[in-house]
Order: C-alpha cells, then sequence, then structure tokens
C-alpha cells in the first residue's frame, strides 16, 4: 500500500444529503496515510437529515488538498448555489487541489462557482437538465473522471463508487480493491428501480412531482448561475 500521505477535505453543509458525505467518508477513512476533513464555515454543527454532523475545520483554516469533495442535498445545495463564502472558497481550492469533486447534486454547486463548465460530469438523474444549463457536458454514469482533476458522482449512492474511484487514483488499484471488500461493498439492490430507465416512467414521475419544488428552485438557482458566468467571460 501506498506511504504518500493524502488529506481529502469533505465540505458540509445544513440540509446537505448526509450519505453523500458519509458513503465517501466511510471508504476514506480506510485509507493509508489520509487526514479526512470535514469542512464549513465554522465549527458549528451542522445538521443533515436529522444527523448533527460536526465540522473539523473552517473553511478559513483549510489547508492543501489532494481531494476536495462536495455533497448534494435538497434546499441546502440550492442555497449554496448562491452562497457567496461557499463560492469564493470552491474557486479559491480549485486553484491548488489536485481533485474537484463532488457527489450528486454537489455538481450543481461546483457548476455555480464556475468548476465545472466545458467539463464532462454525473449528477443526480433529475438534475441533469439544470447541470447542463450551467455549460456542463452531463453523462449519466455512475461516476466520470474529466481531464484534470475533476471526478464526479451520480446519484446519493455513487458516493461509494466515486470513492473507491478516487482511492484507485490516489492509492493504486490493489488499496480501492482491498477497500471494496473490507466493506463488503457488494450491491445486490431488491427491487432494481435505483435509475429512471429501469424504474419506468410512472414510477419516475411520481419521483419528480414529489420534487417538484425543489427542481424549480434548482431550476432558477442554475439559470441565475448561468447568466453571472456567462457575464464573466464576456
Amino acid at each position: 500500500m501506498s506511504s504518500v500521505k493524502h488529506t481529502i477535505g469533505l465540505v458540509i453543509y445544513p440540509d446537505m444529503t448526509q450519505l453523500d458525505i458519509t458513503g465517501p467518508h466511510q471508504v476514506f477513512s480506510f485509507m493509508p496515510n489520509t487526514q479526512v476533513l470535514l469542512l464549513w464555515k465554522n465549527l458549528e454543527p451542522v445538521v443533515s437529515s436529522g444527523l448533527t454532523i460536526l465540522p473539523t475545520t473552517t473553511f478559513a483554516e483549510c489547508p492543501q488538498l489532494d481531494v476536495l469533495c462536495v455533497p448534494g442535498g435538497s434546499m441546502g445545495t440550492v442555497e449554496m448555489m448562491q452562497d457567496v463564502e461557499m463560492l469564493e472558497f470552491l474557486q479559491k481550492q480549485a486553484q491548488v487541489t489536485k481533485y474537484v469533486t463532488a457527489v450528486c447534486t454537489g455538481s450543481l454547486i461546483l457548476a455555480a462557482a464556475g468548476l465545472l463548465q466545458g467539463y464532462r460530469a454525473a449528477c443526480h438523474w433529475a438534475f441533469r437538465e439544470q447541470l447542463a444549463s450551467m455549460g456542463v457536458e452531463v453523462v449519466p454514469e455512475r461516476v466520470v473522471i474529466d481531464r484534470d482533476g475533476r471526478i464526479t458522482g451520480g446519484g446519493v449512492t455513487a458516493g461509494i463508487d466515486f470513492a473507491l474511484t478516487i482511492v484507485a487514483q490516489l492509492c493504486g488499484e490493489d488499496t480501492a480493491k482491498f477497500i471494496e471488500l473490507l466493506l463488503e461493498y457488494n450491491p445486490a439492490p431488491p427491487f432494481g428501480v435505483g435509475s429512471p430507465e429501469k424504474a419506468g416512467s410512472q414510477l419516475t414521475q411520481t419521483v419528480l412531482n414529489m420534487g417538484k419544488p425543489l427542481i424549480a428552485a434548482a431550476d432558477t438557482a442554475s439559470k441565475k448561475a448561468a447568466s453571472v458566468i456567462q457575464a464573466r467571460l464576456t
């Protein structure tokens, strides 16, 4: 196993989807010689899906990272797409971080920060249109790697696949395989309807109907971000 030291920063924020971070965190915790940080504006507890998570480092005190990862969420994601402090932190870190990454709708936040334009990227299936509207080439895959260190995962549970992919990048495939077996990561979903293609139109529409307010809010935020990015480029 590799003896090289790595530092991974997982951004957290209120109303995120906790599995977007806790899945990768569990994988990364088994990496050798690795420090995993939970990053937020301050050290106050962050509540996500009823789970309280404690930040370990603030944005201001964040060291140079090998991996920066942004999770998705519900309305928390929409807020972070418009949060100046969050966007400026991501832009600053992207200048020195080896891998700038996201899970689920965290890709929307990276795009709002101007960090995914022209890149291939994944996100939750219900928000692909919003991601594409910000100049991102959306790819309906579980994990997408593009060029100089942009790695993105699809919806929520893709965070584990995403994290194992990063382990392979940093420590080699043997270490990633070791962790995959250690976790007994051997998915066998009981119903096999975890994507629109498998779920069919009726179930897919039911999920979309439930998420209408969030999708509409993300649509508004993505259009606003797209106009800001376009103005910056002209």
